[in-house]
């Protein structure tokens, strides 16, 4: 048997191997990925008591998980929680060495590891996350690029790349909404269990709303999540009806990268991606607060693209509106131009703008 201390650090390595969602109807889903949001089928997989679609779009590799028995597990959460984020799959050189690190740093073991048979053999083991959310722990072979869950049959690719359009690059960070006093808990999970490191924190206030958010990132880098609880002491808000709605801790967005967020927006909403509106006032006040072109400014007014800058550069943001039956879920389109954090400004502005959405205002104030 292998000495596992001599892995040199089992947990510096991980990366978001794919991101797996459970839903209620499949085809449905998957078709609103491949015409909206330009990603395409890549594999195929099933069982007895379930059906799974893999979809792709530049490195991002999302899962589709539809349940046809109550015995499967994506049942009783979509029942639970709607569609919703069930699984972030992390990618790891060594899953035994990892998985023992994050057990021995306090995590709960899901799933003991399992060598997957195959063209490329494939080792994966889980552990919980927050709420009812797993976290797979997969193991390629070295080199091996965006691969598919075990099991999964591949599909035959298209031979145009509707992707290009669009331009997503990659799984940016994941935002989670916590029940209020578990922020601190779950801090401490993502630091002690799978080797995390804090890097921003910020209490936003909306109104008469607040919540805290902390983000924490995996030693690789590649790995981040926001963390957020509401601040009890003030009045209820977003962060509370989600919970509300998703009945406990889970996956508010997730946030892809972008070399172009202008041309990235204007392509989804040619597609039917519905974003969140900016009132004229908030652009005619960001050209005083950040050094833009008058051109990029102008197509940031166009596409209701927020924007901010950080000790490292720029970043620009922006929220879908969310489309999901109980509001509990959107995306986010974000492009990174050298800056490192989220920019305090773009975090008020952009619950500001979910914050009316949710009120049936239509857009925030500046």
């Amino acid at each position: 048997m292998r000495d596992l201390s001599k892995v040199a650090d089992p947990l510096g390595d991980l990366s978001v191997d794919y991101v797996e969602m459970y839903v209620e109807h499949l085809e449905s889903a998957a078709f609103n990925w491949v015409d909206r949001y330009a990603f395409t089928v890549v594999g195929t997989g099933g069982s007895a008591d379930h059906r799974s679609i893999a979809l792709r779009h530049g490195r991002i590799t999302l899962v589709l998980t539809e349940a046809t028995s109550d015995q499967h597990p994506a049942s009783a959460y979509v029942s639970s929680h709607g569609d919703g984020v069930a699984d972030i799959a992390l990618r790891t050189a060594d899953v035994e060495a990892a998985l023992s690190a994050a057990v021995t740093g306090g995590a709960r073991l899901h799933r003991r590891p399992t060598r997957h048979a195959g063209a490329g053999p494939v080792v994966t083991a889980a552990i919980q996350g927050f709420g009812d959310v797993v976290h797979t722990l997969v193991q390629r072979e070295p080199g091996e690029g965006p691969g598919l869950p075990a099991g999964f049959v591949p599909a035959l690719r298209s031979a145009g790349d509707r992707a290009d359009d669009v331009g997503l690059l990659d799984i940016d960070h994941i935002a989670v909404c916590l029940n209020t006093g578990d922020l601190e808990p779950t801090v401490a999970f993502y630091r002690d269990a799978l080797g995390f490191r804090d890097i921003f924190e910020e209490r936003i206030v909306v109104g008469k709303q607040a919540m805290e958010s902390q983000v924490v990132q995996s030693a690789s880098g590649t790995v981040t999540l926001t963390l957020i609880q509401p601040d009890p002491t003030a009045d209820p808000g977003q962060i509370d009806e989600f919970l509300k709605g998703h009945q406990g801790s889970g996956v508010q967005h997730l946030a892809f990268s972008s070399p172009d967020a202008v041309r990235s927006v204007r392509a989804l909403s040619r597609r039917g991606v519905t974003f969140l509106t900016t009132p004229p006032a908030y652009y005619d006040l960001l050209g005083k607060r950040i050094s833009l072109a008058q051109q990029r400014l102008e197509d940031l007014r166009a596409t209701n693209v927020l924007a901010d800058e950080d000790h490292g550069g720029q970043l620009f943001q922006i929220f879908t509106a969310s489309v999901h039956p109980r509001h509990t879920l959107f995306f986010e389109v974000i492009e990174r131009q050298g800056a490192e954090t989220f920019g305090s400004s773009n975090i008020k502005a952009l619950y500001e703008a979910v914050e009316l959405e949710r009120t049936g205002q239509g857009g925030f104030k500046g």
